[in-house]
């Protein structure tokens, strides 16, 4: 069965927005105002989670949340805050909300990231047996690519995982850091645990020590009355995945090499020390070791938490997966939004496989989204591409240069048979297409091949 969440908004396009990505995971409610707002909640006791603005007409989000908490102490709570009303959110937080996004919205992937995570703490205070965290992937199934950039991160995740070590995952933003992370866990003994993430950047400061460790009761004006399990103790016989940790504070940094070493968690304005059990997995897309020189991070903890190092290679450095991964991704989005598009162009992909990729896979998986949704046609076109795609070649040659190879030095020869390979998925294997893709003779490919031992 579905868990149920509700979104308040006065913004019926943004709730209608909401409520459409939402529904193939879970059973959507909606409401314009605070009071329709409380008759759902009065009326849907077993409600996981409310998702509320934190402005709007009449009542507010913050005063509709202690009146929804107050009906209903277990369910979980998300606030919605444009620019300039962060203090309120930090407010309804600690009036129980389990965490605050900024609008607009932009990037739903991530928020759904967080709703996910909100459920799932709901379903927890609930009593659900083993509900801490959705079932992970089991193993490195939600990865795609063959690229060899891409096996080394595949053989060092298998080697690793069977073991109990502490592990560091490095790379740009986008590159599929929590998906190593949950492959890792997924592929352990604890695979049964939870797996429990925590998205240090997403968090206040004075906020952060109470979501990792937990509070008592009054530990804190505002505090819930029933106090809160932190994500410590939430990952207790699984994994703890700590997003972004170059981003938390020096002191939190000590109190979390505490729990490191100690194997126990103090919840805040508690005296007991609790046992906890857990494989800490971290990431980040920061230079920790020059943080370390810089005194913005504890060198202990750094040493503590590079055990082991996977490094996530950036989208340019394995572009040859980008035809595997637009394939992936247009049949994902074509499924979730009805869409009629079953395949693309060969040069719309040629396109995209020869951008830059700043965002990495992450962007990539947001312009497929938004090519399947604006699109008319069965196969995507370069028509279809977003204007940062299409952009004048003088704007973005140096990039390109760069994104057709898989490593900075690689050789002429290299680039060469990483363009060719991307050519023949874009064409499905269709030598002849694929040469006119190139602007290449037909035999000049079979040459290329045979020289590569790859022409069958």
């Amino acid at each position: 069965m579905k868990q149920k969440i509700l979104i308040v908004d006065d913004e019926k396009p943004l709730r209608d927005t909401l409520a459409r990505w939402f529904r193939p995971s879970y059973d959507c409610m909606v409401a314009p105002d605070a009071d329709e707002a409380m008759k759902v909640v009065a009326a849907n006791p077993d409600l996981a989670l409310m998702i509320t603005d934190v402005r709007m007409p009449g009542e507010d989000g913050v005063s509709l949340l202690r009146r929804a908490k107050a009906a209903n102490p277990d369910m979980g709570a998300i606030v919605l805050t444009a620019y300039g009303t962060v203090d309120l959110a930090v407010a309804a937080m600690k009036d129980g909300a389990d965490d605050f996004f900024q609008k607009p919205i932009t990037d739903l992937p991530a928020f759904e990231l967080r709703v996910a995570k909100a459920v799932r703490n709901a379903e927890m205070a609930q009593g659900a047996a083993g509900a801490v965290a959705a079932p992970p992937p089991a193993g490195l199934a939600e990865f795609t690519g063959e690229s060899p950039a891409m096996e080394k991160v595949y053989r060092l995740i298998r080697k690793v995982a069977p073991t109990d070590a502490t592990v560091i995952i490095e790379g740009p933003s986008g590159t599929g850091k929590e998906l190593a992370a949950r492959a890792l866990h997924g592929l352990s003994k604890r695979a049964e645990g939870p797996f429990v993430a925590v998205e240090c950047s997403a968090l206040a400061k004075d906020l952060l020590e109470s979501e990792l460790f937990g509070y008592v009761p009054g530990a804190f004006t505002g505090a819930s009355a029933q106090g809160r399990v932190g994500n410590v103790e939430a990952a207790h016989g699984g994994t703890l995945f700590l997003d972004e940790i170059g981003e938390i504070d020096l002191s939190t940094q000590v109190k979390l090499l505490r729990v490191r070493e100690s194997r126990t968690v103090k919840r805040v304005g508690g005296t007991e020390d609790i046992p906890v059990d857990f494989r800490l997995v971290a990431a980040t897309n920061r230079n920790l070791a020059q943080m370390v020189a810089e005194g913005k991070f504890r060198e202990d903890l750094y040493y503590r938490l590079n055990v082991i190092d996977i490094r996530m290679p950036a989208l340019k450095d394995h572009a040859e997966d980008i035809p595997a991964l637009v394939d992936r991704f247009l049949k994902e989005f074509a499924k979730k939004n009805g869409s009629a598009a079953t395949g693309i162009s060969a040069r719309a992909l040629h396109a995209l496989c020869t951008y830059a990729w700043p965002g990495n896979v992450r962007q990539l998986r947001n312009v497929v989204e938004k090519m399947v949704v604006l699109g008319s046609s069965p196969e995507l076109s370069e028509d279809d591409l977003p204007p940062e795609i299409t952009a004048p070649a003088s704007a973005t040659a140096p990039a390109t240069a760069t994104a057709a190879a898989p490593a900075a030095a690689q050789s002429l020869a290299d680039t060469e048979r990483v363009q060719i390979n991307a050519a023949l998925r874009a064409c499905r294997g269709n030598k002849t297409k694929a040469a006119e893709l190139l602007g290449i003779s037909r035999r000049t490919l079979h040459r290329k091949l045979k020289e590569w031992g790859e022409d069958k």
